[in-house]
């Protein structure tokens, strides 16, 4: 039964290599490297290695130039929509790792998971492993050196093709499609090390379009409104004490998911105590670069020298 037979070819017969009516060596290396050269569209999901972190991985490819792909590591989550030259992005708590000052980190929480672009970032891209002629030159030909039959991979019977770099899982059906790649240890393709492969879904229609709306950090009255505050008023604090503040907004004027706020603290400058506080609303938004003020009044005492302080807080368009 062929299910229940191992069989192995070595080096030396693998080219003509054709155990009990199984495809040729030369005929799985063809329909693996002419998937990758010819198919409109397929799927890559797995695992590597890259800058000392484990990602995984999924991507659809559609021929020629676009891509959808979410890769994930440590928490951290990167989604990608590549059309040709162009690439929208989304993953907060990714942006949020490579952006560190504290004006970025404003930016950052405005944007929430919003797709966005003009910022640098390279989404993970695999010419060796998805291109046919250099897979068949990095994993085929000459470059294997035993076959392995009766194999499978998530159910479909596979012939395994293994050389120094990698373990290669091809299809028995016509057209012998890739189904796996496993690269060996210690071996670096593509920048990625450990990566471990499966190619499914060949043909699909993966729907990969321009996302929308779409904030571009290039342009930042995209952004829904950022204020900061420029200045702060207690001239008129007494009891009550009425207090003002100057704000500037950083980002656009629509999009946040509720209204921006400042808040204004009163506190005695020798206890480091808070003796009252109040929230005004930024009402209406300016636009980008514009400055507005704001105003309320704290229900408390004033002492000797206090202390007022206003933060604004900005909802932009949600967490992650």
């Amino acid at each position: 039964m062929r299910n229940s037979i191992l069989v192995v070819c070595t080096a030396a017969a693998l080219a003509a290599c054709n155990p009990f009516g199984l495809p040729s060596t030369r005929a799985l290396e063809n329909g693996a490297a002419g998937m990758l050269t010819s198919a409109r569209s397929f799927q890559i999901d797995g695992r590597y290695q890259a800058a000392g972190s484990t990602w995984t991985i999924s991507m659809q490819v559609t021929r020629p130039d676009r891509e959808h792909v979410t890769a994930g590591s440590g928490g951290q989550q990167l989604e990608a929509v590549v059309l040709g030259q162009t690439a929208y992005f989304r993953g907060q708590k990714f942006l949020a790792a490579h952006l560190t000052d504290p004006r970025s980190q404003s930016l950052v929480s405005a944007a929430g998971n919003a797709w966005w672009q003009g910022i640098a970032v390279s989404p993970p891209t695999f010419p060796d492993l998805t291109g046919g002629a250099a897979f068949r030159n990095d994993f085929l030909g000459q470059a294997v050196t035993k076959r392995v039959d009766n194999q499978s991979v998530n159910g479909v019977d596979a012939v395994e093709l293994s050389g120094a770099r990698a373990d290669v899982y091809v299809g028995t059906d016509p057209p012998y499609p890739l189904l796996r790649v496993r690269l060996k240890d210690g071996v670096t393709v593509d920048g990625v090390t450990n990566a471990d492969f499966v190619f499914s879904n060949v043909g699909a229609d993966f729907g990969i379009s321009a996302p929308s709306p779409v904030i571009d950090f290039s342009n930042l009255s995209t952004l829904p409104p950022i204020y900061t505050v420029e200045s702060v008023n207690a001239s008129a604090c007494g009891s009550p004490c009425a207090v003002s503040a100057t704000v500037k907004n950083l980002g656009g004027s629509t999009g946040a998911i509720a209204q921006s706020t400042v808040t204004f603290t009163l506190s005695d400058p020798v206890s480091n105590r808070t003796l009252g506080s109040c929230t005004a609303a930024v009402q209406p938004d300016v636009g980008f670069n514009q400055t507005t003020s704001v105003s309320c009044t704290i229900n408390a005492q004033p002492v000797n020298a206090a202390v007022v302080t206003a933060v604004a807080t900005n909802p932009g368009r949600g967490s992650s």
